[in-house]
């Protein structure tokens, strides 16, 4: 499913929980990592690294570890960039070669509605006007929870570009359902502080695609070269 949301130059690979992925081996470095994690924190950093594995492969890079770095964010062997993202009973990653894009992010989560009073905390007040006008006209939608996961798909694709925090109010999206009743689309991410340098140009906004099926949201963000 997530290779929907994504371009070819980016290889994806998922897995479901109680797949073989939950108890790959982990690299020595990894082990250290969770060595004290409980059983779910320790599968799901199992499962999504082998997916991370795959991926490598499938581009012709040897298997490496993928160690957390800067604020969690994961370190990509030389020449790769990528993107994580696990939740209840899900879990994928995605690669490219750095030449082809400068940054990418994506994010999974269950389609159903944020707990209460979450949606005020990582909104706008335009973005939450946006989403009633919505949820009128696509009421099976959980649009809260897809706007939750746009928003950390924009952070993962801002980090390493940058090295810094991004607020959920520092980003505003606007989202544009496809055709016909298919729950899916694309989405545009404005960033209301300075954005990125990319290749010498600063980045105002960012472009995502996004999906519902099987129970769950995936989004994602790419960001291209100039």
């Amino acid at each position: 499913m997530i290779e929907e949301v994504l371009p070819d130059a980016v290889v994806a690979v998922e897995s479901r929980a109680g797949d073989a992925a939950d108890h790959a081996p982990l690299h020595p470095e990894e082990e250290t990592v969770v060595a004290k994690a409980v059983e779910k924190r320790r599968r799901e950093f199992t499962a999504v690294r082998a997916c991370a594995r795959q991926a490598m492969e499938k581009l012709g890079v040897p298997p490496q570890p993928v160690l957390p770095g800067e604020r969690g964010a994961p370190r990509w062997p030389e020449g790769l960039i990528g993107s994580m993202t696990h939740c209840d009973g899900y879990r994928a990653a995605a690669l490219t070669r750095a030449t082809d894009l400068a940054s990418l992010g994506i994010d999974a989560e269950p389609h159903g509605p944020l707990p209460d009073g979450t949606l005020d905390s990582v909104s706008l007040p335009a973005e939450r006007k946006r989403l009633a006008a919505l949820a009128a006209g696509r009421p099976a939608v959980h649009w809260d929870r897809l706007l939750f996961s746009a928003k950390e798909s924009v952070y993962k694709a801002w980090f390493p570009l940058t090295g810094k925090w991004l607020d959920f109010e520092e980003a505003d999206i606007h989202f544009h359902p496809a055709p016909g009743t298919s729950p899916q689309g694309r989405f545009r991410a404005e960033l209301l502080v300075p954005g990125p340098l990319v290749g010498g140009r600063r980045i105002g906004c960012f472009e995502g695609r996004w999906i519902i099926r099987q129970g769950l949201v995936v989004t994602a963000i790419t960001v291209p070269h100039p």
